[in-house]
């Protein structure tokens, strides 16, 4: 299991305290650390739109200008742009065996992923 996202970020800090409490194993992936690859993001798109793997919501998005909004048209353009800024990428990412179980943090849907009997 692998966790994506950025250490100071509030919402992967739940998720690793959530995890943690839980005593989940998980291996911690620092996106400003060690940054991603195209094939990565690529795994990422063919599974969720862009739409929703990039963080609308974040200081970053709200940063670019409005023709680099408009030039996401495609996967493609998203990755490219994910890959250069890190911060669009909506965190945290939790993985297994190369899928995505979990796209940001809900305490309820990571209950239902790991002890779905108590849901």
């Amino acid at each position: 299991m692998k966790l994506y996202g950025i250490p100071n970020c509030n919402t992967v800090k739940k998720a690793r305290d959530w995890l943690d409490t839980h005593q989940i194993a998980y291996e911690f992936h620092d996106f400003k650390k060690h940054g991603v690859t195209t094939a990565l993001l690529n795994a990422w798109l063919a599974q969720h739109p862009e739409t929703k793997l990039i963080n609308r919501a974040g200081l970053t998005w709200r940063g670019l200008d409005e023709t680099t909004k408009q030039s996401i048209v495609d996967n493609e353009c998203a990755a490219s742009l994910m890959l250069v800024k890190t911060s669009l990428i909506k965190r945290p990412i939790l993985e297994k065996d190369s899928k995505i179980v979990a796209l940001g943090f809900s305490e309820t849907e990571y209950q239902s992923i790991f002890n779905p009997s108590k849901v």
